[in-house]
């Protein structure tokens, strides 16, 4: 059996095709739903998606109207959509659904679990159930510098290390 393993390239691709807009440099996990119309989607530039987020690109609550019968029903057909929209350098925390006709702005931060229902501004940070702004993009460096550690460049063995020593003190 051949196992193929999918780079961030080859997955950008696969959404092109599905019709998604997606800008260079992103990093998109692999649980993410990306609805019945995809070709609603634009992504910026270095935008990280991670596992579980929604995108919903329509209404489904007409869905009821369709089904309210009698004759001359003209919700019968209708149907609600909306373009989201993404800037670039934002990173999507995970699981989180963002519903349609939204627009969330360059230099973001979108919390874990939130529910974005209207636009985001550039350079926020946005969290809850739905979606607040809470902070802006200097306040939340200003309020976590302390905790930043420069680590990206370790191998996992030496994060992992760096870790127990210095941030586990076991």
């Amino acid at each position: 059996m051949r196992r193929f393993i999918r780079t961030a390239e080859n997955k950008c691709k696969r959404l092109r095709k599905m019709g998604v807009k997606i800008g260079e440099g992103c990093e998109i996990y692999d649980n993410v739903s990306w609805g019945s119309e995809p070709y609603m989607i634009s992504i910026g530039n270095h935008v990280r998606i991670t596992n579980g987020v929604r995108f919903i690109t329509h209404d489904g609550g007409v869905w009821v109207l369709r089904g309210m019968g009698g004759g001359g029903n003209s919700f019968k057909d209708i149907d609600v959509f909306g373009a989201i929209n993404i800037g670039d350098n934002t990173h999507i925390g995970m699981n989180v659904i963002i519903m349609p006709n939204v627009t969330i702005g360059k230099n973001c931060i979108i919390g874990c679990g939130a529910v974005v229902t209207k636009d985001i501004p550039d350079n926020s940070v946005a969290v809850g159930v739905p979606a607040r702004v809470i902070e802006d993009i200097q306040t939340y460096i200003d309020k976590n510098r302390h905790k930043f550690v420069n680590t990206k460049h370790m191998s996992y063995e030496e994060k992992k290390m760096y870790i127990e020593k210095n941030i586990l003190k076991h």
